[in-house]
């Protein structure tokens, strides 16, 4: 065994579900798992996510199904099932749904991404909408160091 790790398996609609105002978290893989990454299973409904935000960590996501578009430092991409996009740290990002639903996967190194999912889903009861999230989040994003445009 490399480093101490043992091998982590994670079958269909398996895996700590996380919730937060605009999607289902499903940890796939922890850090905790790896060492060295994270590997979340995003669903996502139709409509924006949060405002535009930047992380102190870098991600990545990849489509199982459905469409959604992507900001990126004001420029948007188009993805759908297949296509995948990295964000940088640091970069402004957030998405819109553009069918009923998307899924996705989220990587990113480290633990970083995990823990704040998980502040995220102590912090703000399931099912509340993203403009009443928005006071209970601002401590969140604070303590994980994320940078928000604006809540609209």
């Amino acid at each position: 065994m490399a480093g101490g790790m043992k091998t982590h398996t994670s079958t269909a609609g398996e895996g700590q579900e996380l919730h937060s105002p605009d999607a289902i978290i499903t940890v796939k893989a922890g850090a905790e798992h790896t060492g060295a990454y994270e590997l979340f299973e995003v669903d996502a409904p139709r409509g924006p996510a949060v405002p535009p935000h930047g992380t102190p960590w870098p991600k990545a996501y990849y489509v199982l199904h459905g469409r959604m578009a992507v900001l990126v430092d004001g420029e948007i991409h188009d993805l759908g099932p297949g296509a995948s996009i990295t964000v940088p740290a640091g970069a402004m990002h957030t998405f819109t749904v553009h069918t009923p639903a998307v899924k996705f996967l989220a990587f990113s190194p480290g633990a970083q991404m995990g823990r704040f999912f998980r502040d995220v889903d102590q912090a703000v009861p399931a099912d509340t909408p993203v403009a009443e999230a928005a006071p209970l989040l601002t401590e969140v994003l604070h303590r994980h160091g994320i940078v928000l445009e604006d809540w609209r």
